[in-house]
């Protein structure tokens, strides 16, 4: 939340800040530069007045007549302008007030935005909430893979249904239970190279690398060659058997699918070393 309130505060005072600019800018002096403008003109017509009686195009007296009106003109010009600048300067009451608007609205809309927030938002919503944790119980576990089971029952051909239930038996440890499941899925469903293995590796902790486990393995490798679990598992029963030869090859191969750097693939080729030290034996 914390992070919120800052960043939202940071956004308004950008935004009021481009809003307001405007209304703080120092004005430019135009009537300090239409002064300056004046001065030129005048310097040029007093300069031409000169030049006229030096040519002798004005007789004296008009010479002077001429030059008192042009100075009587700039002393007018020049109070003006004065007065200009100091209503212009901030003197006055002018500037003040035309920045008092902004001023009062930037401080309003904010506590006003908030007020609003606090009366038809939902504050708490910035809290973070904490993830929602939904634990089960042992027995509601049992009890949502018991009601399954009686579903499937009524269901045989569901095979969707019989495969997550003889995984839900394998991560609960009934293996036997999970094998009957297993057992119910492959009769139907024999295209599925996933389902033999998962079925080798569940009947091989209850009753060791058989005949049957074998075949089951030997199936899932024929529909899918470089099965990584199934290389695993033919290698180790091969391994159990004492054919090292035929275990260092699963495992060869199923090395060279793994990523060279991986931890799993740092394992496999110690475990392919100790096997070869155990081939050259007498």
């Amino acid at each position: 939340m914390t992070g919120f309130v800052i960043g939202a505060t940071l956004m308004v005072l950008a935004t009021l800040a481009l809003l307001l600019l405007p209304f703080f800018r120092r004005p430019k002096n135009n009537d300090l530069s239409r002064q300056e403008l004046n001065a030129a003109i005048y310097r040029d017509q007093f300069a031409e007045l000169e030049r006229d009686r030096a040519e002798g195009a004005l007789s004296q007296d008009d010479y002077i007549q001429a030059r008192a009106e042009l100075q009587r003109r700039l002393i007018e010009d020049s109070n003006t302008a004065t007065e200009g600048v100091t209503r212009a300067g901030g003197g006055s009451a002018t500037a003040p007030a035309s920045r008092a608007v902004p001023t009062a609205l930037a401080i309003s809309m904010p506590l006003v935005a908030v007020l609003l927030y606090l009366m038809l938002g939902s504050p708490a919503g910035l809290k973070p909430q904490p993830a929602a944790e939904q634990q089960f119980s042992a027995q509601d576990i049992e009890r949502m893979v018991s009601g399954l089971a009686a579903k499937l029952e009524k269901e045989p051909e569901n095979l969707q249904g019989w495969a997550m239930l003889a995984r839900s038996y394998r991560q609960m440890g009934r293996m036997p239970d999970a094998v009957r499941a297993y057992e119910r899925v492959v009769s139907q469903n024999g295209g599925d190279a996933d389902l033999y293995v998962e079925y080798a590796d569940t009947l091989a902790s209850v009753s060791g690398f058989n005949s049957k486990v074998l075949a089951l393995i030997d199936r899932a490798l024929q529909l899918e060659p470089n099965h990584p679990i199934g290389l695993w598992l033919r290698g180790t029963a091969a391994y159990e058997s004492q054919q090292y030869a035929k275990a260092i090859a699963d495992w060869e191969t199923l090395l060279k699918l793994m990523p060279p750097e991986s931890e799993d693939a740092s394992v496999l080729r110690a475990n392919i070393a100790e096997t070869r030290t155990r081939l050259v034996k007498p």
